[in-house]
């Protein structure tokens, strides 16, 4: 199986995560960002995750981390799902992207491993939430409020090895949300956020942007 993602996206996160927790073999193709005819030729649009499995292809990240998890009849997702946690992960969207895009435009990802593919992403995003310039300026007020968040997921979470105590969807969402994060220095993660994030990056086996944040 080949899964097409782009490594900065929280949505090919979720995919990769199910074959780290199920410990599937896999091989993983980074696509550039400006590429729109590989995804196009596969699903007759630009988007990724992507999924080839025996030629066939299955997009959205969901679908993906359904399939892999069913496919030995042994699914791993079955706790409970605990909607104060999909509130949450909602809540944070709008500082956390505020952040992390422009960051993400700057990283040393392999998907902008070209000045157009850098540019193409950067392009299309100021689009979406306007100058990164003008929302790095304004980090010290988003990471403020990212902060402030923790305080109310912090007794959200019922073990580092699973959020809710069993593994369940809720852990694929807020691992690639915490991940999704690690690209910005100087957010504070208390004490079980911390541990919640350093065991479910060595369970999935996907490193965390702590090194390179910015």
């Amino acid at each position: 199986m080949q899964l097409y993602v782009y490594d900065h996206c929280p949505f090919c996160v979720k995919a990769r995560a199910i074959f780290g927790l199920k410990g599937m073999a896999f091989d993983l193709v980074i696509l550039l960002n400006n590429d729109e005819a590989t995804p196009t030729r596969m699903i007759g649009k630009k988007m990724a995750p992507i999924l080839e499995d025996a030629g066939n292809y299955l997009a959205e990240s969901m679908d993906i981390v359904a399939h892999i998890d069913g496919m030995d009849g042994r699914p791993l997702l079955t706790g409970p799902r605990n909607e104060a946690l999909a509130q949450w992960n909602s809540d944070v969207s709008g500082p956390l992207f505020s952040l992390a895009l422009p960051r993400w435009s700057a990283a040393d990802f392999e998907e902008f491993s070209t000045p157009e593919a850098r540019a193409y992403f950067t392009r299309n995003k100021e689009r979406m939430i306007g100058s990164f310039q003008e929302r790095m300026a304004a980090s010290p007020v988003y990471i403020a409020e990212i902060n402030c968040h923790f305080l109310a997921l912090e007794p959200l979470i019922k073990s580092p090895d699973a959020v809710n105590g069993e593994l369940s969807e809720d852990d694929i969402h807020l691992f690639a949300t915490l991940r999704s994060m690690s690209i910005v220095r100087g957010i504070e993660y208390p004490p079980a956020v911390e541990a919640y994030r350093m065991r479910m990056a060595e369970r999935v086996g996907i490193d965390l942007h702590d090194q390179i944040a910015i």
